[in-house]
């Protein structure tokens, strides 16, 4: 289950991105990063978040050979939306050996939870 306590970090997030001149009351493609533990399971877990109408891409970190699988969405970046889907990625996720490791804003300077 997705660590509750992040909340908090998840709205300094949000809050970073309009302070970078997002208009946050407007729909915002934002990518939602979910590590996994090898391409196999990035690319199961894609398609259970295609499942559930994310755009998806599987990639490997050259330099430290880390797996994640993004998964894409235009939202309203409200806090209680991008919490929810963030526990929920995390949820689809965690059977697999992956978990929610944050999110970003297309266009915006990636930020990381």
């Amino acid at each position: 289950m997705f660590d509750h306590d992040a909340k908090a970090v998840t709205q300094q997030t949000l809050d970073d991105i309009a302070a970078g001149g997002v208009d946050m009351s407007q729909p915002l493609e934002m990518d939602f990063f979910v590590a996994v533990p090898s391409e196999e399971v990035g690319h199961q877990m894609a398609a259970k978040a295609e499942l559930i109408g994310f755009e998806t891409s599987v990639e490997e970190d050259e330099e430290s050979g880390e797996w994640t699988c993004y998964c894409t969405k235009t939202v309203i970046p409200t806090l209680d939306t991008v919490f929810d889907i963030e526990e929920h990625l995390d949820d689809l996720a965690e059977p697999l050996g992956g978990f929610s490791d944050g999110f970003g804003a297309y266009g915006e300077e990636e930020e990381e939870e």
